[in-house]
């Protein structure tokens, strides 16, 4: 499902530049991906829609976020501590992290692995057609092996 959301992420600039799920569905199998993948992503979309209009509403800035057991289950804790760095940085406000956190509770896995965390991360910035800036990118795509240190 993951790839598929990059490969969105990739080609198309907004959630709204994607063709009707029909059709993105065939441009999909054309590239290689396989229907059961392709609708698990359609259908996260379709959750990550619904969520961007239920979060809309103003939060307060200073708000704490206090998870329960089974949200540090599914997250796991590489992901919350990410969820904290991106809070702290200024860069996910409180209705954006609500919105990842949601996201991240639909997906299956249990821990949830930093990188899909990313993905989800990125593809909330993406539906609110918001671009993160430079540095999130950075955190968001570089592996931290992969980083020249000046």
């Amino acid at each position: 499902m993951f790839e598929v959301l990059v490969y969105l992420y990739e080609n198309y600039w907004r959630p709204d530049a994607c063709p009707d799920h029909a059709q993105l569905t065939r441009k999909l199998s054309a590239v290689g991906f396989e229907s059961d993948e392709i609708q698990e992503a359609l259908t996260w979309l379709d959750g990550l829609a619904e969520t961007a209009q239920a979060y809309s509403g103003e939060q307060s800035v200073d708000s704490l976020r206090l998870y329960t057991p089974a949200e540090m289950e599914r997250l796991g804790e590489e992901s919350v501590g990410f969820i904290s760095f991106l809070e702290s940085a200024g860069v996910l406000p409180p209705p954006m992290r609500e919105m990842v956190i949601d996201r991240a509770s639909a997906v299956g896995e249990c821990p949830l692995a930093l990188e899909d965390l990313k993905v989800i991360v990125l593809m909330v910035f993406w539906s609110l057609g918001e671009e993160p800036d430079a540095l999130i990118l950075d955190e968001l795509f570089v592996a931290p092996e992969e980083r020249l240190i000046h």
